[in-house]
């Protein structure tokens, strides 16, 4: 009997990744890690720090790495930093080596739970609400295209949304082998 897969969590920041993510650990009785987590425990320094110092790129590059090693990990549910997508091998590998789920929720939905979130370096502008917009818009499509199934937060209970990645979960004994297509592979829709 095969190890079994992990469960990657992807969405923007605000979505909800972690919270589910530590709900849905706990259900199926596997460990859960959040990435940026991870690397600031790894690096001793937050990550608007590591962002300061090494500017978004030198993050993505240590961000990346983890994802690498991280996703070779069996059984592991992992909450992934909502830039996570931006790079194509990182798309491919999350794809690959586990069950990603797109944890779906508004530009409006995400700039009400962090309008007062001041860690969040992306977030640092005269006009944070417009960042969301935009960074929604341009990410969303990449969320899609590494998505095996799509999940709304927006407005829902914790356990009502992790009820629901279990049962879209269920039957899935072992992760798929090829990395995602040009367009969106069989994504399901969940409202």
């Amino acid at each position: 009997m095969s190890p079994p897969y992990s469960i990657f969590l992807v969405g923007m920041m605000g979505a909800g990744k972690s919270t589910v993510g530590v709900r849905l650990a706990r259900r199926l009785d596997r460990a859960f890690i959040d990435a940026d987590r991870e690397l600031e425990e790894r690096l001793g320094v937050s990550v608007p720090t590591i962002f300061e110092l090494e500017g978004e790129a030198g993050f993505r590059r240590r961000e990346s790495m983890l994802l690498d090693e991280l996703t070779l990990r069996s059984g592991l549910v992992l909450a992934t930093g909502g830039g996570a997508v931006l790079s194509e091998a990182n798309r491919q590998m999350l794809h690959a080596r586990g069950r990603v789920i797109y944890l779906q929720a508004s530009a409006s939905d995400l700039w009400q739970r962090l309008r007062r979130d001041r860690n969040r370096p992306l977030l640092r502008t005269a006009n944070p609400r417009e960042r969301i917009q935009k960074l929604t818009a341009d990410r969303e499509p990449l969320y899609h295209a590494v998505a095996h199934h799509v999940v709304t937060t927006s407005r829902q209970p914790i356990d009502q949304i992790v009820d629901v990645i279990v049962k879209l979960l269920a039957g899935h004994v072992e992760p798929p082998s090829a990395p995602p297509a040009a367009s969106p592979p069989g994504v399901s829709a969940v409202p």
